[in-house]
């Protein structure tokens, strides 16, 4: 029986990353950065660069769209680490959990390969892991079915033996279609209770959040 793995998705679940964080420093309320992310640094425009776009060249087609937004639009590169609030503690601690079992563990992440480098020397955690693949570097997005098929063989990981965590219902979705355990994270204790239940992790935390 192969050993049980854990794959992480790091945004949403390991990382508090939301450009909220910076533009609401920007731009006059909270309707002004709800509508400028909606309509010029789109999710999907965010998705391109995730994808291994360069910067420049996503940012340097917006301003020629939205000539009027050049600033804040320019303001999602040179100011990127704003969007980053810090680590989420409490699934961090899973993370330390795990590691001190003995647990394999990996990382999935769609993100820039540029803005990898600056996370990286944020978070010393991100050392923990025994492998990572970053879309930006493999040109490839979650959820491509492509790149979850790249760790299983890249890492040498047995579907049906390998966790996967991440908050978006795609990804899991799409995780699940190639037969790996994928868990929809929801909070650091719903993952407890999941790796609880796969005997990956010895009992929940009586303190954990929901």
């Amino acid at each position: 029986m192969a050993t049980k793995a854990v794959v992480f998705d790091l945004g949403g679940v390991l990382i508090d990353w939301d450009p909220r964080y910076l533009y609401r420093k920007l731009l006059a309320d909270e309707a002004a950065v709800e509508e400028f992310l909606a309509t010029v640094c789109t999710p999907e425009w965010n998705e391109e660069l995730d994808r291994g776009r360069p910067f420049a060249e996503g940012v340097a087609e917006l301003v020629e769209r939205h000539p009027e937004h050049a600033a804040a639009i320019a303001a999602y590169h040179e100011r990127w680490p704003e969007m980053l609030a810090g680590d989420l503690p409490d699934s961090v601690e899973v993370l330390a959990e795990l590691r001190a079992a003995g647990v394999p563990l990996y990382a999935l992440t769609n993100w820039s390969a540029e803005t990898f480098a600056v996370t990286r020397e944020r978070f010393e955690w991100l050392d923990w892991f025994d492998g990572m693949l970053v879309s930006g570097e493999e040109l490839i997005t979650k959820p491509d079915p492509a790149i979850f098929q790249l760790l299983l063989d890249r890492f040498g990981l047995d579907p049906g033996a390998t966790v996967f965590v991440d908050d978006s219902e795609a990804n899991v979705v799409a995780a699940r279609g190639l037969g790996i355990d994928a868990v929809r994270f929801t909070g650091p204790g719903q993952l407890r209770r999941e790796l609880t239940a796969r005997r990956m992790l010895a009992r929940p935390a009586p303190s954990a959040r929901p």
